[in-house]
């Protein structure tokens, strides 16, 4: 009989020192208390996630770990626990000890003695900060898609209607539509990748005059600026239909036709920063001949020049002239440069010019 006791009691000390490695060794704070809410063990995970040393914390009651508009959690939790209750996971805040809140997930189960009495509750907290922040992250994005979404709505509508007055033909009409629509789709893209928070003026640029090719005659020069997603849609709207003309009349339909984009920040009215953008095209024009197209694009207002003239600049608080001339076109759009650049906190901005 004394052998076996002796077996018992090996083995129950084993077993203790097995739970007690695995307590030790893992990465969920565990946490045990007394029925008066005084803690009574403090594992390693416990001091990583609020602050407290073990000595700092055992003999002290729980509540200081829990913001004051939630103490009365504590008494329902004790409450529970003396009816043999078992909490299953649940969602909550505690305070760390240099004051910070941290989101956790909690399991709480009875302790019992060796009578089956309980005398107390174990309690198994995960830091689900991340996960909230990834879940808040996901819903801000979706109430920005949602808002995006809405406005492409409606600049497709306006597309459509603005289109259909300036088109006879239901074939010129249905390649319009189609391709403007694949600009936004284009911009979009951007913005999705990103996030919604922003895009390069370089990148922007260079994906809205992709589909015309001929990138040998283009060129793109300017600081580095992550343009807000306003911007983006509306920048990416001016550079489609710029280089729509370009590709039927200007620089990007002769091989001797030449293509600059080019931008820089200046000093502007009452010292603020503005944003100078020049797109210029040069191309061949034979002696008298007038530019195929361009005149009458001017005189009958298309849905590009309105864009260029007045939905682009008016969308950033801006100006822009459009200018036609034989051999040449530009497009210059002069706008506050917080009305389109994303913020970069602790960034240097790019060097001014003085205009």
């Amino acid at each position: 009989m004394t052998e076996l006791a002796s077996v018992d009691s090996l083995l129950e000390i084993t077993a203790h020192a097995r739970l007690a490695a695995i307590v030790d060794s893992s990465f969920d704070a565990i946490v045990s208390k007394d029925l008066n809410s005084i803690i009574t063990s403090w594992n390693a995970a416990a001091q990583r996630m609020f602050g407290y040393t073990a000595e700092e914390a055992v003999g002290r009651s729980v509540l200081m770990l829990i913001p004051d508009h939630l103490k009365d959690e504590e008494t329902d939790i004790i409450s529970r626990v003396r009816k043999g209750e078992l909490l299953a996971s649940y969602e909550t805040i505690r305070r760390r000890k240099d004051g910070g809140l941290i989101a956790v997930s909690l399991t709480i189960s009875p302790i019992r003695n060796a009578s089956g009495e309980i005398i107390g509750a174990s309690k198994i907290a995960r830091d689900i900060t991340a996960s909230k922040e990834s879940e808040r992250r996901i819903r801000l994005l979706l109430r920005e898609v949602n808002h995006r979404v809405k406005n492409q709505f409606a600049v497709i509508l306006s597309m459509i209607r603005e289109t259909s007055k300036r088109s006879t033909d239901p074939r010129e009409f249905e390649e319009m539509i189609r391709s403007r629509i694949m600009a936004l789709s284009r911009s979009h893209d951007l913005l999705v990748n990103s996030e919604w928070a922003g895009a390069s003026l370089f990148d922007l640029a260079q994906e809205q005059l992709k589909p015309f090719g001929h990138e040998a005659r283009v060129s793109l020069s300017g600081p580095l600026l992550t343009l807000q997603p306003n911007a983006v849609q509306n920048l990416g709207m001016a550079f489609h239909e710029l280089g729509t003309n370009s590709s039927k009349y200007g620089a990007l339909a002769s091989e001797a036709g030449r293509l600059e984009i080019t931008w820089r920040i200046v000093e502007g009215a009452s010292d603020k920063l503005e944003i100078h953008l020049l797109w210029d095209e040069t191309m061949p024009v034979r002696e008298g001949e007038r530019p195929r197209g361009r005149q009458d694009e001017s005189t009958r207002k298309g849905f590009g020049t309105v864009v260029l003239q007045r939905v682009a600049p008016q969308s950033l608080n801006g100006l822009a002239v459009l200018d036609r001339s034989p051999g040449h076109l530009s497009w210059s759009l002069t706008a506050p440069l917080d009305s389109i650049i994303v913020p970069q906190l602790g960034a240097d901005l790019p060097e001014t010019e003085t205009s």
